[in-house]
């Protein structure tokens, strides 16, 4: 292609922190890394923060293409990205700027600020390479609208890794009809499976909406409530659940106050499901449920041999050291939120702290920090994973795959409570799980609509 036909892309710190191997994801263009973004990388990659790793990750990366015996002319001209499984498309080049030998003057935002050196870097490639399209890629939503201000025609996110582009396609795990399910359908068939009831239905007339394994169906009229449990292209395979029989699950004492918590339990303590995702807003139910799920598994059920409960904080790496005590003492503070539940659930007992003491030893209850749970292989527990909004995909993934034989993991988040400064709704973890594992037929995934926790907290969550 011609050369003004190639982009110059310049990256931002935030992007190889949030994609290590962002390098790779411009096809036949150009990428450029400021020197001043190599000075950040390397003040955060000793660091005692998940975030590290990925600078590591990223100046490996670098260190693979750009060292060896390459001379200090190829690095600042471009030295072309090697051929790498996964990234076959990526043939342009990399190249350092060394933007501290850059006097910059007219037009240039003022300081020493590293993002206002990274702008004005782009700028200055801009005026250089004119007519080609320089880019600036960043994930800071203010350093994209300073850049806009001080002159750069082309800044954007870093969106190559994104499943969606906006939270309100994301699954919610279950379809409503208007009105009555069984009046749109004309071909069904009814089998018996087990100790269910299996509806074999055609998609001929259910509408163009991508139905997916485990996803729950429910109508506005009717008793009806389904299971998907397989699906071709003319037909699904549906379980018939009912809406009432939903209704009438109970775990722990805990009984369903809406459909949308009836579903969550079904899949909860369904033994087949070793996936369960659960989202929504503040106060609709998420750790109740998987924790009074939890419990009758382990205590009533004796289907699992323990309960591990484990979250992440953004300051949790930092700061875990220096409280006192053991690892689940350290935790304490940040799982307040599972003893709430705990007492929560036990409130009525004649000894409250007592039962609540007496089960966190019966169910064998064990507090872990997240970051100790690389290398591990989680055998016959549930697991509980909370407040998994602020993790990145591949944090994600490092959990998954601890999972071992007879493990369930329950995760839940608010995507409207991201704390992580590197993470959005669109990008964060939680939302790849929930995008990768919508058709895995060992998983399912409920978003919990509605408060239940009080009125104060449905008000504040409705009108705040």
């Amino acid at each position: 292609m011609e050369q003004t036909d190639r982009k110059l892309f310049v990256l931002d710190t935030n992007v190889l922190l949030h994609e290590p191997l962002a390098i790779y994801s411009f096809k036949e263009h150009d990428v450029i890394i400021p020197m001043t973004v190599l000075e950040e990388l390397d003040s955060i990659k000793d660091r005692k923060r998940d975030v590290s790793r990925d600078a590591r990750v990223a100046i490996r990366a670098l260190e693979d293409i750009l060292g060896g015996s390459t001379t200090p002319e190829q690095i600042i001209k471009g030295v072309p990205l090697p051929t790498r499984e996964g990234h076959l498309e990526a043939s342009g080049s990399l190249s350092i700027f060394p933007d501290h030998q850059i006097d910059f003057t007219m037009g240039a935002l003022p300081g020493d600020n590293n993002d206002n050196r990274i702008i004005n870097t782009a700028l200055h490639l801009q005026k250089q390479h004119h007519p080609r399209t320089v880019v600036l890629v960043t994930k800071d939503i203010n350093m994209r609208l300073k850049a806009k201000g001080a002159g750069i025609e082309r800044v954007e996110d870093y969106r190559t890794d994104q499943l969606i582009d906006d939270i309100r396609f994301l699954a919610k795990g279950f379809y409503e009809f208007e009105g009555d399910f069984w009046q749109k359908v004309d071909d069904v068939s009814t089998a018996r499976q087990g100790r269910n009831t299996v509806h074999q239905v055609s998609l001929e007339h259910l509408g163009k909406e991508p139905f997916y394994i485990n996803q729950y169906l429910i109508d506005q009229e009717s008793d009806f409530c389904g299971r998907v449990a397989a699906k071709t292209d003319t037909y699904m395979d549906i379980i018939d659940r009912g809406r009432e029989r939903l209704m009438h699950h109970e775990a722990w004492g805990i009984k369903p106050k809406n459909i949308y918590q009836g579903m969550a339990l079904d899949a909860l303590l369904d033994p087949d499901i070793e996936l369960i995702i659960l989202t929504g807003p503040a106060g609709c139910g998420k750790t109740l449920l998987a924790m009074a799920s939890a419990l009758e598994l382990v205590v009533e059920k004796k289907r699992y041999d323990k309960i591990i409960v484990t979250r992440n904080t953004p300051e949790i790496a930092e700061s875990i050291g220096f409280l006192p005590g053991t690892e689940e003492e350290k935790m304490a503070p940040w799982l307040a939120a599972i003893t709430d539940t705990l007492e929560v659930l036990h409130k009525n007992d004649v000894n409250p702290s007592g039962s609540v003491n007496y089960i966190m030893e019966k169910a064998n209850i064990q507090f872990k920090s997240i970051n100790f749970m690389r290398g591990r292989s989680i055998q016959n527990a549930v697991v509980l994973l909370d407040e998994c909004q602020n993790l990145t995909a591949s944090q994600i993934k490092t959990m998954i795959t601890r999972m071992g034989e007879g493990t369930k993991l329950i995760c839940s988040g608010n995507l409207a409570q991201i704390d992580s400064t590197y993470l959005t709704a669109v990008t964060s973890g939680l939302t790849y799980m929930v995008e990768r594992f919508k058709d895995f037929e060992g998983s399912a995934n409920v978003y919990l609509n509605g408060v239940v926790r009080s009125r104060l907290a449905e008000f504040a969550e409705e009108h705040l």
